[in-house]
């Protein structure tokens, strides 16, 4: 019996149209281009302007150009999965309103909550759909509207994220390519060290929250950067072991675009050399769950049918995960 596997068989992104550079940043807060790049390897980052503009307003975006360059109509589609911590709303879901843009009707969609992992996160669970033959087209979106919560007095946050989206069409694919393990991971005991601390139902949104600045982005920097240089390079490795690849063997590492110093631990840890490393935060910073499907995206044209693909990531929760992935075109 032939095993069918769910393989990306397109990509698109989008980025919104303003860019905050590092020179901006030095006006804001008391940062330098410098400093953010010598410790992120960030220089520029997008921001979404507009009132009334949310996260579905971006993945949207990316999902018309993702049906229209992939030729799949709105009505072919199975299901819609987004991956976002930044929804529109706290309900309906961010998924439900990009159904409703794009023009998809009368399908099931939900988001992820997953942090920096949820598009791994969306990417498993989509790939199950298609392994028991339940769906043929599955979109996943991951989307970020991260200039919603951040605080840009803050220049220890402010000058990471970026706003951002990027989606992919999962099809069946019976000739062995497509996701061919995943790993995904969390541990409760980093809820503190990345969070935002109101606005859910254990602190709602009140004058008290707002003053004291509890809607924003929190990170104690050192803490996360400890934990995500372990876990992202420790499950990238497990999943090339426990497939049987050497450093060799592996075309690219998406990482996800958290900071160029744990992307660069986690391709050392592998064995991989930077020239196999997608990278793109120098350009968007930290879009959270955009940042591997923009990395796909920007690389789209040196990406071969059969190469092998690493996809990493590591978000507050904590959460982590890596896929392994055989491109399918």
């Amino acid at each position: 019996m032939t095993t069918i596997r769910a393989a990306i068989t397109g990509v698109n992104g989008y980025v919104p149209e303003y860019i905050l550079t590092n020179a901006e940043l030095e006006k804001m807060v008391d940062t330098s281009d410098e400093w953010i790049t010598s410790r992120t390897g960030i220089k520029e980052r997008r921001i979404l302007k507009g009132e009334g503009l949310g996260t579905s307003h971006m993945a949207a975006r990316a999902v018309e150009g993702l049906l229209s360059k992939t030729g799949t109509a709105p009505s072919d589609v199975d299901l819609l999965i987004c991956a976002t911590t930044t929804p529109d709303y706290v309900f309906p879901s961010t998924a439900n309103l990009i159904c409703d843009m794009v023009g998809i009707r009368a399908i099931g969609s939900f988001d992820i909550q997953a942090a920096c992992s949820g598009f791994l996160y969306a990417l498993t669970i989509g790939s199950q759909f298609i392994e028991t033959g339940k769906y043929k087209k599955i979109v996943v979106v991951g989307a970020d509207k991260m200039s919603a919560i951040v605080d840009y007095t803050d220049r220890t946050t402010c000058v990471l994220f970026g706003d951002g989206a990027g989606a992919v069409l999962l099809e069946p694919d019976p000739d062995g390519n497509g996701i061919l393990d995943s790993i995904i991971r969390s541990d409760g005991v980093g809820q503190h060290h990345l969070f935002q601390k109101a606005g859910g139902s254990r602190y709602p949104s009140t004058r008290d929250t707002v003053e004291k600045r509890w809607h924003y982005v929190y990170q104690d920097g050192p803490s996360v950067f400890k934990f995500a240089v372990k876990n992202m390079a420790d499950v990238s490795a497990e999943v090339m072991e426990r497939n049987h690849l050497k450093s060799e063997d592996v075309a690219w590492l998406v990482p996800h675009q958290a900071n160029k110093r744990i992307i660069e631990a986690t391709a050392n840890r592998m064995g991989i050399g930077m020239e196999k490393v997608m990278i793109n935060i120098q350009r968007y910073g930290n879009t959270t769950a955009a940042t591997i499907p923009l990395c796909l995206f920007d690389y789209e044209a040196q990406l071969h049918k059969g190469d092998n693909l690493i996809l990493a990531a590591f978000g507050g929760g904590f959460t982590w995960g890596a896929l392994y992935v055989k491109w399918a075109y």
